[in-house]
């Protein structure tokens, strides 16, 4: 069976891919992998066929836009990349399809890929990696009757009206407009708000997070699979030489990231170096976008490119992130103490369910200054019961959620090739 994996995002969004790529393929399927160009050396060291889509600039300039990372002006910004969408993809996927012999899996903003589908029947599947994309869809159980049923009833009421004002003021006018001038382009009729059930009206659905982090029960979406976090972070054998000396060379440090989606977190990183200095801790700063770092940093204070968080994050003494996913969940495996910065997008809705866990402490962008940060670390590191925890939950992140994915999406679309 040919596989046409059609991925898009940052770099934490495109591992789940390339892990699931990497499964198809071990399991004697033809996987071709399409994503953007900055990208290609990461697919290619998986083995895996590549497809790129604009230039390692384009996506650069994209990390350069102050809005990528604002709550509501990143979806104008979002909207203007569909809008930019390279025709060519179409023109590539559209080659590779076998009839009968091919399945699309795509993730939830891959637009295209769904289009394509729809024009050509090929069966698709789509990959959610936060709950935030569905949990609009709960219909949460009462826990009881009368007065409580009552309340949880006017809640459920307001939280839909909530989204379909979302729907129709934030997201309709903007991602939405982008996605249904596509539509109408490739012929196929506009869809009325698209992230309402549109996004998870593929044939098969999977949720790369487990059932204990977003319980199942609470969404409406029967076909929905989840399969638990992918916690696949690249081939790396070793972390960095230099960071590996700094590492044995004095206790755990803390590790900083603003994620790997901004390029413009200047103020991020020049908070957290002084937040190091003032507590007298070790910190790692941690991004590729290497001009966010300050030129001058203090003593115990060290800049790195890229590390695979499995190696690092279990030799730290908190981490300091945005709430992405994928930091999230790798933090969750490392049973590291966390303090979460969300900006935009699925981050908020991650960051409380980080706490509510009660492995996390979360700040928001406007307070991140330095006496609020050396405050919350030490609040962090000086409480047992968090830290205790952070060690239960690690233990549950567990299991090979990519083969469970693969499985379940062959036996749903293919399953004479399973």
């Amino acid at each position: 069976m040919r596989v046409l994996v059609v991925a898009g995002g940052s770099h934490g969004d495109i591992l789940p891919f390339i892990a699931l790529g990497r499964e198809f393929q071990r399991n004697g399927h033809e996987v071709r992998f399409y994503a953007s160009a900055y990208f290609a050396d990461l697919v290619e060291e998986a083995g895996l066929s590549f497809y790129g889509v604009g230039t390692r600039e384009e996506y650069l300039e994209v990390l350069r836009n102050p809005h990528i990372n604002h709550p509501l002006r990143s979806l104008k910004a979002i909207a203007d990349l569909v809008d930019r969408s390279d025709p060519s993809l179409f023109e590539a996927i559209t080659a590779e399809i076998v009839p009968g012999e091919t399945i699309i899996v795509n993730s939830v903003l891959a637009f295209g890929a769904r289009s394509l589908a729809e024009i050509h029947a090929v069966p698709s599947a789509t990959i959610h990696l936060q709950p935030i994309a569905i949990v609009r869809d709960s219909s949460e159980r009462s826990p009881g009757s009368g007065a409580s049923a009552a309340w949880h009833g006017a809640l459920g009421a307001l939280k839909k009206c909530s989204w379909y004002l979302i729907d129709k003021f934030l997201l309709d006018p903007t991602i939405g407009a982008a996605l249904n001038r596509r539509r109408i382009a490739l012929g196929l009729s506009p869809v009325d708000r698209p992230f309402n059930h549109w996004i998870h009206d593929s044939d098969a659905l999977v949720g790369l997070f487990p059932e204990w982090f977003a319980p199942l029960h609470r969404y409406g979406t029967p076909h929905l699979r989840l399969t638990g976090f992918p916690l696949y972070d690249g081939n790396s054998a070793a972390l960095p030489a230099e960071l590996e000396a700094f590492l044995a060379g004095g206790e755990a440090p803390i590790v900083f990231t603003a994620g790997t989606a901004t390029g413009v977190s200047h103020e991020f990183f020049s908070v957290s170096a002084e937040a190091c200095r003032r507590s007298g801790k070790r910190g790692v700063l941690l991004t590729h976008v290497a001009e966010q770092v300050p030129e001058t940093l203090p003593p115990g204070v060290v800049h790195c490119a890229y590390a695979p968080f499995s190696m690092l994050l279990p030799r730290a003494s908190a981490f300091v992130h945005h709430g992405g996913i994928g930091s999230l969940s790798q933090a969750l495996r490392a049973g590291v103490l966390q303090l979460i910065r969300p900006m935009a997008h699925d981050q908020f809705d991650n960051a409380n369910r980080a706490v509510r866990l009660g492995v996390a402490v979360k700040i928001v962008a406007r307070k991140y200054r330095v006496n609020e940060v050396v405050k919350a670390i030490e609040r962090l590191t000086g409480d047992a019961s968090i830290r205790d925890r952070c060690a239960h939950v690690a233990e549950k992140c567990s299991g090979d959620s990519i083969a469970t994915a693969c499985k379940h999406i062959v036996d749903v679309l293919a399953p004479s090739s399973g």
